[in-house]
């Protein structure tokens, strides 16, 4: 069973120095690869490029960009899937990517499923698509969220990455949906280590992933004590992976905020 950790692209050289302290750390764990994440609208594209790079040459790690299509041009994803396919990448997570403010037209892609179509016509790339286990915050309905999702897998995505969620039974459900509709493909668990318990609060309601009352009433029993918090944090999830693996999850996906600490710690405790 392999496992797979997610890095954002440093904004500056000391930010550069702490992702390669992260990845440095988790290389021992053995990583099937490093997603690299793509801004909205393109807006980290040349970082992006650069980490991937980076990463590549720099450790013997794979990269796996992510590619966001609002507001580009086919021209313009053709180009990036170009540029990549030149430097050897074999896999990319295609996502739609939220239209950025003052911008109307999503462009050329309407929806993820198109960027897939596009990427599995272009030839070359394993496709790897989002999945939201409580719903995107977007979505019209739960049906049509999941219908959106079968759309992808349709388009031609060889798995599916969840958003990361503190509810176990979201997953399995929507796991079990999926499978009714016929979707074959993994479904592979993100995981967001609480490492500041107020961050990823404004995290989780941005996204949509909702934090249970008693993970809060808990985390709120150590307002004072941030070490206590993230302890707590730790535990939770390792046993929130611990219980997936169990029920048949195929593999986690670490969204590791270029950290190592936590990551390693749930890691370890799970013995993988």
């Amino acid at each position: 069973m392999a496992h797979s950790v997610e890095f954002f692209p440093p904004k500056n050289a000391a930010g550069e120095e702490r992702l390669r302290e992260a990845i440095t750390a988790l290389l021992p764990l053995g990583p099937e690869y490093a997603s690299v994440t793509f801004g909205a609208g393109g807006s980290t594209r040349e970082r992006t490029f650069a980490t991937v790079t980076m990463i590549r040459q720099d450790y013997d790690l794979e990269a796996v960009p992510h590619l966001s299509c609002i507001g580009s041009t086919e021209a313009g994803i053709r180009e990036i899937l170009e540029d990549y396919q030149k430097q050897g990448i074999r896999r990319i997570v295609a996502l739609r990517g939220d239209l950025p403010e003052g911008m109307e037209n999503p462009g050329h892609f309407q929806h993820a499923a198109d960027l897939v179509a596009f990427i599995r016509h272009f030839g070359g790339f394993e496709v790897y698509v989002a999945g939201y286990p409580e719903i995107h915050p977007r979505a019209t309905s739960a049906r049509d969220d999941v219908a959106h999702l079968v759309a992808k897998v349709q388009a031609g995505a060889d798995a599916i990455i969840t958003q990361y969620f503190f509810n176990p039974d979201a997953y399995l459900q929507l796991r079990d949906e999926l499978q009714r509709q016929g979707v074959e493909v993994p479904v592979v668990v993100g995981v967001m280590p609480i490492t500041n318990f107020e961050q990823i609060s404004r995290f989780s309601a941005m996204c949509g992933a909702d934090i249970p009352q008693y993970v809060r009433r808990r985390m709120d029993a150590y307002a004072d004590d941030p070490q206590s918090q993230y302890q707590l944090g730790i535990d939770l999830l390792s046993r929130q992976c611990q219980l997936l693996l169990r029920e048949g999850a195929p593999s986690l996906h670490f969204y590791t905020l270029n950290q190592a600490e936590a990551t390693t710690a749930i890691w370890r405790n799970l013995g993988l």
